[in-house]
């Protein structure tokens, strides 16, 4: 399949681009990479190097790829990161103009906000361009349980609660990822995600690996694993339970290495075929 991505790149580390442009290529996908910020590595290390990309620029090498007549053959636009709300409309335009060349083509949107560990840390504004213009128009999305919180305004700390709140969001979008859920009625060594349509539910729940500091990035692998999965085989559970095999094995080479940065490369034959392989249950 092919799948033009437009989110934040940087040269050290793995996050955005860096952290789905792999695993799909991995997977035999073409990815067609367009980055919206240039850093030298992610913003947790509390310091970094280089710029957000101008609006203007995004919108022309998206334009030029246009131009080539190659949209046509996109199955999928991933979106994640934004970093200036005047990039906003350019992702917007993006996902008109893919849909335009393909009308079968989805939309997956990742509604990069936060983190329950560092709290919010885009600009103003782009919380509500998530809320009200981009989750309505996308076909899937994948917010994490911090974002999940945000974006709906209440806490999250029961299943119920968890689903309520998706659903909540499900007003255009066909499917709804949620990562990196730590209810407070879930066991401590646990951690979970759901897969939410407008008629069913599933969620599938992997050992919490302990790390002295989180990687970042694993969102960004986590939709771009369940995308190509779901675009494959149409299955939301079967997608659910490839993408939390495939980060698990990939979570726990990084740990096993003492990284900071997942492993996706070392850890790459262990992304294809993990060795323990997790289920998702119907709710």
């Amino acid at each position: 399949m092919r799948f033009l991505s437009l989110q934040s790149h940087v040269a050290y580390g793995y996050v955005g681009n860096r952290a789905a442009v792999f695993p799909l290529q991995r997977l035999g996908h073409e990815v067609w990479a367009v980055n919206t910020v240039e850093f030298s590595n992610h913003t947790g290390y509390g310091a970094w190097r280089g710029r957000a990309a101008p609006a203007e620029q995004v919108a022309e090498i998206v334009q030029g790829i246009e131009a080539l007549g190659v949209l046509k053959s996109c199955d999928a636009l991933i979106t994640g990161y934004v970093g200036d709300a005047a990039l906003a409309d350019v992702v917007l335009d993006t996902a008109r103009r893919v849909r335009a060349a393909n009308p079968k083509a989805i939309w997956c949107c990742d509604p990069v906000l936060g983190d329950i560990d560092t709290g919010i840390y885009v600009k103003p504004g782009i919380d509500t361009f998530f809320r009200d213009r981009a989750l309505p128009a996308a076909d899937l999305i994948t917010p994490n349980h911090f974002e999940l919180e945000h974006l709906t305004g209440g806490k999250v700390e029961t299943l119920e609660a968890a689903l309520a709140a998706t659903c909540s969001l499900m007003n255009g979008p066909r499917l709804a990822l949620v990562t990196s859920l730590r209810r407070s009625d879930l066991a401590a060594d646990r951690i979970e995600m759901l897969a939410v349509t407008h008629d069913a539910a599933w969620r599938i729940a992997t050992p919490l690996i302990g790390f002295p500091i989180a990687p970042n990035g694993t969102g960004d692998a986590v939709a771009a694993l369940f995308a190509a999965h779901w675009l494959e085989s149409g299955d939301a559970a079967d997608a659910l339970g490839k993408a939390a095999s495939s980060i698990y094995a990939v979570l726990e080479q990084t740990a096993a290495m003492g990284e900071r940065e997942l492993q996706l490369v070392a850890a790459q034959e262990r992304l294809v075929a993990p060795e323990r392989r997790f289920t998702a249950e119907r709710l």
